[in-house]
């Protein structure tokens, strides 16, 4: 988002105008909620079941936040079994490059608006760490 123009009229008494500026990528986003690594393999949708703007999006082994769609409010952070979902400011410089790898996948994978069953041995790849290898860049399909 950015400041409304100069030829904007001016905004009413009490109302706030901002112009939506579409993520491009590679450039300055207006995401603020990444999802990183540790959801590899894992899949827990517990944080697509309290998003109220459905702004994941689901690939075979990842899930990812698409950056034009989320609002900001983090109701997804604490629910996330994984710990995997960071806001950009606090995103771990190990999983720097999930920021853009969210914006890459989230516009060629399918929508998921509501919860399902993690994948089958979840329990077991929470606990790995370094997963990036395991990364499936595929879609979901059934």
């Amino acid at each position: 988002f950015q400041d409304r123009s100069a030829e904007d009229p001016p905004p009413q008494a009490g109302r706030v105008f901002l112009t939506y500026r579409p993520h491009e990528y590679g450039k300055a986003s207006p995401m603020t909620y990444v999802v990183a690594e540790p959801c590899i393999k894992c899949k827990y949708t517990d944080c697509v079941d309290v998003c109220p703007v459905d702004c994941f999006y689901e690939g075979v082994n990842f899930l990812v936040i698409h950056p034009d769609e989320c609002i900001d409010c983090g109701a997804c952070v604490p629910v996330c079994p994984t710990e995997a979902i960071f806001s950009d400011d606090d995103l771990p410089e190990k999983w720097a490059e999930y920021l853009e790898i969210n914006a890459k996948l989230a516009p060629n994978w399918p929508n998921i608006a509501a919860q399902k069953d993690a994948m089958e041995g979840a329990d077991e790849w929470k606990e790995v760490e370094e997963k990036r290898e395991h990364l499936s860049e595929e879609p979901f399909a059934e």
